[in-house]
């Protein structure tokens, strides 16, 4: 029984950034995701955690259809983004990673200038109309990423020079130049030190006030620091979601308790 009031269904429903309903993945024979529901909401992080295996960067990469790259695994249920059906055939997968961006576990910089990795995605897409805008949105995105006082002296030096932490910064730089409005993160943070990592934890705080964050992590300390949504996956079921407070003190589920006392994981 749905006791909210019309005007805060609205409120809730504009509030929902990208919205995934029923959601199955199969790689094959394998189940992989199994009737998946959860709202992710706007100028919010969400965390996804849970046990290796459990199904967590499957989903996140359904979320900017990643899993269409692999010829075995099909999706099905509902995935909207502002209310449109993001695997409707009439979207285009690429202008969909355009406003879905993503940021992966290994920083992979382009074999490019630090310049280029920032200007490829808003040159293919046409988002600058000559060389001034073209700047003008590599600066600010390296600003975004916290990258601009390191950078802006090497610009024209290669991306893959940078030291690990500045390499996964640029990947934020590089994934926010195409004006996304969400931000997919699969363990941003694994490959870097402690320093790097506080410094892209720091990073992914500011970035919520432009994005919606969607994060991965294996650290159930990370998740508790950055996000205000945690979602608990176990064995591609969604166990539980709820504000991160609520799960990190008062889970509903014996099984996310179990995960988050040590006890599964």
């Amino acid at each position: 029984m749905n006791l909210m009031t019309k005007s805060e269904q609205a409120i809730d429903m504009q509030q929902s950034k990208m919205s995934a309903k029923g959601v199955d993945v199969y790689y094959a024979d394998n189940h992989a995701i199994k009737d998946v529901s959860v709202e992710i909401a706007d100028k919010t992080v969400t965390a996804f955690i849970g046990p290796s295996g459990c199904g967590k960067s499957t989903f996140l990469r359904c979320l900017n259809r990643m899993n269409d790259t692999i010829d075995i695994c099909r999706v099905t249920g509902s995935i909207t983004l502002e209310g449109e059906d993001i695997y409707d055939p009439k979207v285009d997968p690429v202008q969909l990673r355009a406003k879905v961006g993503m940021v992966f576990q290994k920083p992979n910089p382009f074999p490019k200038s630090i310049y280029d990795n920032v200007a490829y995605g808003p040159r293919i897409h046409g988002l600058s109309r000559n060389k001034a805008e073209l700047d003008e949105i590599v600066e600010k995105s390296l600003r975004r990423a916290a990258l601009w006082d390191e950078a802006k002296d090497r610009l024209a030096q290669p991306g893959t020079g940078l030291s690990g932490g500045q390499q996964q910064r640029l990947c934020i730089a590089r994934a926010v130049a195409t004006a996304p409005e969400v931000l997919l993160m699969d363990e941003p943070c694994s490959a870097l030190d402690p320093i790097a990592t506080a410094q892209v934890e720091e990073l992914i705080d500011e970035l919520k006030q432009n994005y919606s964050v969607v994060i991965v992590t294996h650290s159930m300390q990370q998740a508790a620091r950055v996000s205000q949504k945690t979602a608990f996956f176990h064995l591609g079921d969604l166990v539980e979601f709820d504000d991160t407070s609520t799960i990190f003190t008062t889970p509903k589920d014996t099984r996310t308790e179990s995960y988050i006392t040590g006890r599964i994981g």
